[in-house]
């Protein structure tokens, strides 16, 4: 009996022994559905919202960064605080293009702001590749109505923001966005829609908006072919928003 027990207690010992001496190799083997050769690379995250470690920061206190459609220096008003669009001087662009991307902007609607027209109220725009527009506007408790899909988050006239985030003006506002571009083939031809993804003030707000197509301030449009990579634009458009804190990774 006490044999017995035993050869019991040795074949256990040394199946333990051998199924340890799996080599990570075999585990490898063995588990085929787990990933241990594409090591995603290390970023350092920022505190505050400030860049993460891989980011390309567009204004810290500058805006060497972008220039005009004709390619000027831009002269809009710039302070620790942020810069001011001036109504009247035409859109930014960046020096260098984007596709897709990770964007994070932060803006202010002046809490001075005072117009005759409707459609003043904080309005301004971010036009990713210069074609697809999140909108800025100041959509703070609806008090200036405006289309829904046209107001603050809206991918403009395309789709209205899920839910309505704004903060007053006078406070300052961030959008997180993730945006894809869209893919043509050598022929021309659409073969994936752009898309965006929008956290306005850290609430979801479009959830994968497909586009379907350039926005436009008509209700129609369609994709036309262009290259994988086009500045971003800042719309100026009859209101002095501010603007700062804009950094973007490259997808």
């Amino acid at each position: 009996m006490k044999n017995h027990f035993l050869s019991y207690y040795i074949a256990v010992f040394l199946g333990f022994c051998f199924s340890n001496g799996i080599t990570d190799a075999q585990n490898k083997e063995k588990n085929n559905f787990e990933d241990w050769e594409n090591k995603p690379p290390i970023v350092e995250p920022g505190e505050c919202n400030s860049p993460p470690s891989d980011a390309i920061v567009l204004f810290d206190e500058t805006l060497d960064n972008w220039m005009t459609i004709s390619g000027e220096n831009v002269t809009w008003p710039v302070s620790k605080k942020g810069f001011r669009v001036i109504p009247g001087t035409g859109d930014i662009i960046t020096k260098q293009k984007f596709g897709s991307c990770q964007l994070h902007v932060e803006w202010k609607i002046p809490d001075d702001e005072n117009h005759k027209e409707t459609l003043d109220w904080g309005n301004s725009g971010l036009y990713f590749m210069g074609l697809y527009e999140v909108q800025i506007y100041d959509s703070y408790m609806d008090k200036h109505k405006i289309y829904y899909n046209g107001q603050a988050g809206s991918i403009y006239k395309q789709h209205s923001p899920l839910v309505n985030s704004s903060r007053k003006p006078g406070e300052w506002q961030t959008f997180d966005i993730v945006f894809n571009a869209p893919v043509f083939n050598t022929e021309g031809e659409l073969k994936s829609p752009a898309s965006f993804t929008v956290f306005h003030n850290g609430v979801l707000i479009q959830n994968n908006a497909i586009l379907i197509g350039a926005t436009e301030h008509t209700d129609y449009t369609e994709y036309k072919a262009h290259e994988d990579k086009l500045p971003l634009l800042i719309q100026c458009h009859g209101a002095g928003v501010y603007y700062r804190n804009i950094w973007i990774r490259e997808l």
